[in-house]
C-alpha cells in the first residue's frame, strides 16, 4: 500500500529541510524529495556562507539546528566603503545587541538539518514525489524544474554581473567585522569565519560577467593579489583556502507563488524569488517563507485542508510584501552603484556620508536588516 503524506516538499536544501521540521512539529506527515546540491554534484567542498539575521537564528535554534560558534561567527561590526570616500559603519553595541548577524558555514548548517530530519519520524526522505499529498511545496531553487512543470512564469531580470565565491586565509584576524567595498561597479564582501578569533573569510565578489571569466582564469596566487588590491589590504596578505565558484546574478520573482494544477502547490525560497547578494538577505527571505507558511498552516481553521487555496493565499500575500521591501532596496543599491557617471558617483558617496550620521534612520535600517521587522 502506498505511503500517505500530508505534504510533499520538493527540494531538500536549507529551506526545504527547515520547512519539513516546522511542519513535523504539527504532526503533519512530510515527504521530503532530496536532490544533490551543486557542490555535491561537482564533487567539491562547498565554499558558500550565509549572513543570517536574528530572526533566522531564532527559527533554527527552535529546531535545535543552529551550528556551533566555530561555524556561526557573530558579526559585531560592519564596514561599507563607497568608491569616492563614502563610508558607513554599523556597530552591534549601538543596536544594544551582541551581533548584527552571523556568518554561517553552509556545510555545517546543512549537516545539523540533515541530522534533525533523520531523527524526525514524521519526515520521510524519498527519491520521487508521492502520488498523493494534499500540498506540494517547491523548494528546488532558482532553476526549479517543478515550477516550470506547473507552468509558473519566473520573471527574471539579469544583472550584468556574476558572483564569485571562495574562502580566504588572511594574515590579520577579521575581528568579527563584515567588510564590503563598492568600487567601479563591483561589490566585494569579506564575511568573517572561524569564530571570534578567526582569520578566515568567505568572499562574495560581484563583477561584470566578462571580468569574471578573466578572474576565474587566474592562478590562485594572482587571484588573491587581485582581492588584496580590491580590499585595500584591509586584512593583510591573502591566501585562497577553497575553490572558486561562480554564478550569474539576477533579480527574479515567480508570478504566482501558490496554485492548483490540479494538485495544490506553493513556492518557497529561491524557487519563488532571488535577489542580489549585496545585502546578504537571500536565505533570510527563504527561511522567512518557511516560517510564514508553517505558521499559516498551523493557524488554519480546523475544517481547512493544508492544500486549501484561500489559506495558501494568506502566505503568498505576506511573503510578497516582505520581498517587495527587501528586493526593492537591494535592487536600488545595485543599480545606484553600477552607474559610473562622475556626478552620480559624487552624489551616492555624499549620500553615504549623510546616512552615516542620520541617527534614527540608520538605526531603523539596521534593525530591519537584523530581522527585527519579521
Amino acid at each position: 500500500m502506498a505511503q500517505s503524506f500530508d505534504i510533499c516538499i520538493r527540494g531538500a536544501g536549507i529551506v526545504g529541510r527547515t520547512l519539513a521540521l516546522l511542519l513535523a512539529r504539527d504532526r503533519l506527515r512530510v515527504a521530503l524529495v532530496a536532490q544533490a546540491g551543486p557542490a555535491e554534484e561537482a564533487g567539491h567542498a562547498d565554499v558558500r556562507a550565509y549572513a543570517l539575521n536574528a530572526a533566522s537564528r531564532g527559527l533554527l535554534e527552535a529546531l535545535r539546528c543552529w551550528p556551533d560558534p566555530a561555524h556561526a561567527t557573530a558579526v559585531t561590526a560592519m564596514q561599507v566603503f563607497g568608491d569616492d570616500g563614502g563610508e558607513v559603519n554599523f556597530q552591534a553595541r549601538a543596536q544594544k545587541t551582541d551581533a548584527l548577524a552571523w556568518i554561517v558555514d553552509v556545510p555545517a548548517l546543512e549537516a545539523r538539518l540533515r541530522d534533525a530530519v533523520r531523527y524526525q519520524p514524521m519526515i520521510e526522505e524519498v527519491t520521487t514525489p508521492p502520488q498523493k499529498a494534499a500540498l506540494t511545496v517547491v523548494c528546488e531553487g532558482r532553476a526549479s524544474a517543478t515550477r516550470a512543470e506547473f507552468g509558473v512564469d519566473f520573471e527574471a531580470t539579469p544583472y550584468a554581473q556574476q558572483a564569485i565565491a571562495t574562502r580566504l586565509s588572511c594574515r590579520l584576524p577579521h575581528g568579527q567585522v563584515a567588510r564590503q567595498w563598492f568600487s567601479n561597479g563591483e561589490i566585494l564582501a569579506f564575511l568573517p569565519l572561524g569564530g571570534a578569533e578567526g582569520n578566515s573569510v568567505a568572499v562574495v565578489w560581484s563583477v561584470h560577467a566578462t571580468r569574471a571569466a578573466d578572474l576565474l582564469a587566474l592562478s590562485d596566487e594572482d587571484f588573491a593579489q587581485q582581492l588584496m588590491a580590491a580590499s585595500h589590504g584591509a586584512l593583510g596578505d591573502l591566501k585562497l583556502a577553497g575553490i572558486r565558484a561562480a554564478w550569474p546574478l539576477q533579480r527574479a520573482q515567480a508570478r504566482r507563488w501558490v496554485g492548483r494544477t490540479p494538485m495544490s502547490w506553493a513556492l518557497a525560497g529561491d524557487a519563488a524569488h532571488t535577489v542580489h547578494p549585496l545585502a546578504g538577505q537571500g536565505l533570510n527571505l527563504g527561511l522567512g517563507d518557511a516560517a510564514e507558511l508553517a505558521q499559516v498552516l498551523h493557524a488554519r481553521e480546523y475544517w481547512r485542508s493544508v492544500g486549501d487555496e484561500k489559506l495558501l493565499r494568506r502566505y503568498e500575500r505576506a511573503r510578497k510584501a516582505a520581498l517587495l521591501a527587501v528586493g526593492g532596496a537591494t535592487d536600488g543599491l545595485q543599480q545606484l552603484f553600477a552607474r559610473q557617471e562622475p556626478a552620480l558617483q559624487g552624489l551616492r558617496n555624499w549620500g553615504m556620508k549623510g546616512f552615516e550620521h542620520s541617527g534614527w534612520v540608520k538605526a531603523w535600517v539596521a534593525r530591519q536588516a537584523m530581522g527585527a521587522g519579521r
